[in-house]
């Protein structure tokens, strides 16, 4: 009976591994489609008097496939990091893009600015454990005495993209032995891509005062 509910478990893991990326996509791309259709379904009407079905769906694709043709040669980066420059620029959209780029960039891919570790913190009260990515260790002074603080990215789940911000001392920081790409399942399977064990590393990586 064991052996059929791990085997079960193992299933439903992978089958929650593929499902829950496609619904985020499906939930995205349908926003994009109802947008610019919203936007282009008027204007013909207006100009020819009817409607045309699927409109959004044909301009979004279109959109987003030419995007990455433009962004894949070195006229259309060059533009790109132009209007990137741009929008870092802009006193309102500046935090809020450069915040969300960051972000995606650490939970995706390779990139100087990645997460450092996984790590389980006493969130939001104590004997209450969640699991957070540790972003960046600084020094605190409080009345002239220095302490050392971890930030920790904690993500919300299934969508390990948004999320809060944490600031923890040293001691109040548990690294784990999972590596980021096994803590972003464990995230978006809403926990049920989980280890038999969660074990705390010995060590903590990060400079003391």
């Amino acid at each position: 009976m064991a052996g059929f509910t791990g085997l079960l478990k193992r299933y439903f893991v992978s089958g929650v591994l593929v499902v829950v990326p496609l619904i985020l996509t499906y939930i995205v791309l349908k926003f994009l489609f109802e947008t610019v259709d919203g936007i282009l379904q008027p204007l013909i009407h207006k100009l020819f008097g009817y409607f045309v079905p699927g409109l959004g769906i044909a301009i979004t694709l279109l959109l987003i496939l030419l995007t990455g043709i433009l962004t894949r040669n070195y006229v259309g980066a060059r533009i790109y990091k132009i209007g990137e420059r741009i929008l870092t620029k802009l006193p309102i959209i500046r935090p809020i893009y450069s915040s969300a780029k960051q972000l995606l960039e650490s939970v995706t891919g390779p990139s100087v600015k990645s997460f450092k570790e996984v790590a389980l913190v006493e969130y939001p009260r104590k004997g209450s454990w969640v699991i957070g990515f540790i972003s960046n260790h600084f020094t605190i002074a409080i009345n002239e005495k220095k302490i050392n603080h971890i930030s920790v990215f904690v993500p919300s789940t299934p969508t390990p993209i948004s999320g809060m911000v944490v600031i923890l001392p040293v001691e109040d920081v548990h690294p784990i032995d999972m590596t980021i790409e096994e803590g972003i399942k464990f995230l978006v399977s809403g926990g049920v891509a989980a280890p038999d064990l969660i074990k705390t590393k010995k060590n903590l990586k990060i400079k003391r005062v």
